[in-house]
């Protein structure tokens, strides 16, 4: 049975969600976009995602890839319009969005809460079908979070930044971020995975505030273990509060031990905010690398 690749961009807010990855009797993303692509097209299917984000993470760009059968492709195929590949992968994201809304408002109008018709806390922003060589986990060339922490708090970002009471002292951490950076086992920043290596290439750890005073990390690498970024955050936030000496960070990644691991912020103030990929002709030689070195490990998942 021929089938077709379909990759899939999207964002969404996690604060209602129990990560990405399907888990029997909880709400997740991946069982929220699959159960839309089952509605849609009458076939169960399952994803392949970049990154697998944690409970309450959100993300502002994600990646996920699905192989469509023949027969689930033309359930997917506008009736009596054109049925070319662009055209039908438009009319896949304007019919997985309107499922996912419905089935959003369904479920906040079950339990009492406002829901505007036809938003939702997941969307689908574009489809495009693909060469098989495209792997949205092992193709990807690295991810970036954003993790936001306000310590002049307002209502209106209680759901995607960390509210602290004191001032941080950014020039303090981006010194100790400093350190982190490039090639290193980062056992005492990351939950290990069985048969899972944790060494991983740090591109980017810095603490700047943007036009409203909002304290924004960024942080990118080509992948991330479990609870990786959180962990960076939480020790560089000891940093800045005044907590720890600037070479706290770099205590913990020499001494590479669970025992004096990072404390893990809070999960509501991550959002991965983007997934990069390399040319095309590229993307099964950079899957065939990434599975090489990690076969068994998360995609990212913050």
């Amino acid at each position: 049975m021929s089938t077709r690749r379909l990759r899939l961009d999207l964002g969404y807010d996690g604060t209602d969600f129990r990560g990405w990855a399907a888990q029997p009797g909880l709400r997740t993303v991946q069982g929220e976009i699959e159960a839309a692509l089952a509605m849609a097209s009458r076939e169960e299917m399952t994803t392949t995602v970049a990154g697998r984000t944690d409970a309450g993470v959100h993300a502002r760009h994600q990646v996920c890839h699905v192989d469509l059968s023949d027969e689930a492709w033309v359930r997917l195929t506008p009736r009596g319009g054109e049925s070319s590949q662009v055209a039908t992968a438009s009319s896949i994201v304007r019919r997985l969005n309107k499922i996912l809304s419905g089935r959003y408002g369904e479920r906040a109008r079950g339990r009492d809460l406002p829901a505007a018709r036809g938003t939702c806390d997941v969307r689908i922003y574009e489809a495009a079908v693909v060469d098989p060589s495209f792997d949205a986990r092992f193709s990807a060339l690295g991810r970036s979070y954003a993790y936001r922490v306000s310590d002049r708090p307002e209502p209106l970002g209680r759901w995607d930044r960390l509210w602290v009471e004191d001032p941080l002292d950014e020039a303090a951490m981006n010194e100790a971020g400093a350190a982190l950076l490039g090639e290193h086992d980062f056992l005492g920043f990351c939950r290990p995975r069985e048969g899972a290596t944790t060494i991983r290439t740090l591109r980017t750890l810095r603490a700047e505030r943007d036009s409203e005073g909002t304290l924004i990390f960024s942080v990118e690498a080509d992948a991330f273990c479990h609870s990786m970024v959180r962990s960076l955050v939480g020790a560089l936030l000891l940093v800045g509060s005044g907590a720890r000496d600037t070479d706290y960070p770099a205590q913990i990644l020499s001494a590479r031990s669970r025992a004096d691991a990072a404390p893990i912020a809070p999960a509501h103030g991550l959002t991965l905010e983007g997934v990069d990929y390399p040319d095309p002709s590229q993307w099964g030689v950079r899957a065939q690398q990434a599975r090489a070195r990690r076969d068994t490990c998360c995609g990212g998942n913050g």
